[in-house]
């Protein structure tokens, strides 16, 4: 929980008040390597912080499942267009490793908003943090190549790349496994 905690103290100083009702509303959840934390058709009930572990983002499309995001340890985590209508899901979550998460229900945020003097900047800070991922991944997909784009995920997590099975890489960069190898050969 001091991960959470650490995250929101770069930005905004809690009380001790202010975090007491807010940590008594976070719960610990574990989600297994390979299984999903949200369905397509699920309503995304949580705004979840990765304290360890990696997730990505999936929908089928055409019988194929295509990954469109990846989500690290110090990161959020959710359907968040689902969790702010509170409508199903189009796609699905699913960890890529044993995952350890805090989680907030959408209805103990709402306390938190109202209960807190900083609740709203936390909720602000959290949506900010996953529009900003989304956004950067939309102007990758129309600015940068599919070389570039491997480029840049590589820089920012090389470390918990190599434990990202190589289809799920390609569908997110947006090319074939094979074209994949290709771009790899190139550039070592």
């Amino acid at each position: 929980m001091e991960a959470i905690r650490k995250y929101f103290e770069r930005s905004v100083r809690q009380s001790e008040e202010d975090w007491a009702i807010f940590s008594s509303k976070l719960s610990p959840y574990k989600v297994q390597k390979g299984e999903n934390l949200l369905a397509t058709g699920q309503t995304e009930k949580y705004l979840s912080f990765i304290e360890t572990g990696m997730l990505r983002f999936y929908s089928m499309y055409s019988l194929e499942e295509k990954t469109f995001g990846f989500a690290f340890a110090g990161s959020f985590v959710s359907a968040y267009d689902s969790f702010l209508t509170q409508k199903p899901a189009a796609y699905s979550i699913q960890a890529l490793a044993d995952s350890e998460l805090w989680r907030v229900s959408y209805e103990d945020l709402q306390i938190i908003y109202r209960e807190t003097q900083v609740g709203e900047r936390i909720g602000r800070l959290a949506s900010e943090a996953l529009y900003l991922t989304k956004s950067k991944r939309e102007l990758s997909l129309l600015y940068e190549s599919a070389e570039s784009r491997y480029l840049n995920l590589f820089a920012e997590q090389p470390h918990l790349l190599q434990n990202i099975p190589l289809k799920y890489i390609a569908s997110y960069i947006g090319v074939t496994p094979q074209a994949l190898s290709r771009i790899r050969k190139r550039i070592t």
